[in-house]
């Protein structure tokens, strides 16, 4: 076994984090798929670590519902079922209104502007069909009044959820006509605040964009692994 052979896969960065974001990845490229069991040994002597750091990592995992430790059992990959999803949507909706509302003073010109050109970098890249590039471009969008608002435990929270919304793991297939009509309701928003209708823009987050009803047909055709294996929950009743 050559030297590089023996070199462990984390640095000397915070060993839980490095274990955290290793998992995630692997979360992130279905390579630890739901109901699937993670091995701690294993995934110990892989890493190079112990397994206070690992155990701390997936302390954090289970925390944001990505996993479930049973004891003496195992840590076993949580589904996303529906129910989960319908609860979330519901969750980041009335997050990202009230951040909205909270951040009004601050989104001046300069900010809305940024918007603006995000809006159109989202456009150009769900022409390209560069969906990695258009997820970069929405998450800074939201971001623009999420870190306006000043409340860290808010923006903390809807950031979780979206992990799990979107990156459980991302499905390679992705729906354009969702994208498209994503982007008009972006559009909408920016319009809305430029214009100063602030309550208008959060009612637009909250009962459209992050609408569970409104959102349904997409949701269920990205979703539509979503609760495997078999016995999850079936799709919420509208």
């Amino acid at each position: 076994m050559t030297n590089a052979a023996k070199k462990p896969l984390l640095t000397i960065k915070s060993l839980k984090e490095q274990v955290y974001e290793y998992l995630r990845e692997e979360l992130h490229k279905g390579h630890l798929t739901p109901g699937s069991v993670i091995n701690m040994d294993e995934t110990s002597r892989k890493l190079g670590v112990s397994k206070t750091p690992l155990r701390d990592a997936l302390l954090q995992l289970e925390t944001e519902s990505f996993v479930t430790i049973l004891p003496r059992r195992g840590v076993v990959v949580r589904m996303l079922t529906f129910r989960d999803i319908k609860d979330y949507y519901e969750i980041i909706g009335n997050l990202e209104a009230s951040a909205l509302m909270s951040s009004c003073e601050n989104l001046k010109e300069p900010v809305v502007k940024n918007m603006e050109k995000l809006c159109e970098a989202m456009t150009r890249a769900l022409s390209d069909n560069n969906f990695e590039l258009y997820y970069d471009r929405n998450l800074k969008f939201h971001n623009s009044f999420l870190d306006a608002c000043g409340n860290a435990t808010l923006v903390r929270i809807v950031n979780t959820l979206k992990k799990r919304l979107y990156d459980f793991p991302r499905p390679e297939a992705w729906l354009k006509d969702w994208e498209v009509a994503s982007c008009a309701e972006h559009e909408a928003l920016v319009d809305e605040i430029r214009r100063g209708r602030f309550e208008e823009a959060a009612r637009l987050l909250r009962d459209v964009h992050w609408s569970y009803r409104v959102q349904e047909g997409f949701i269920l055709r990205y979703y539509a692994r979503a609760g495997e294996p078999s016995g999850a929950a079936e799709p919420p009743k509208s």
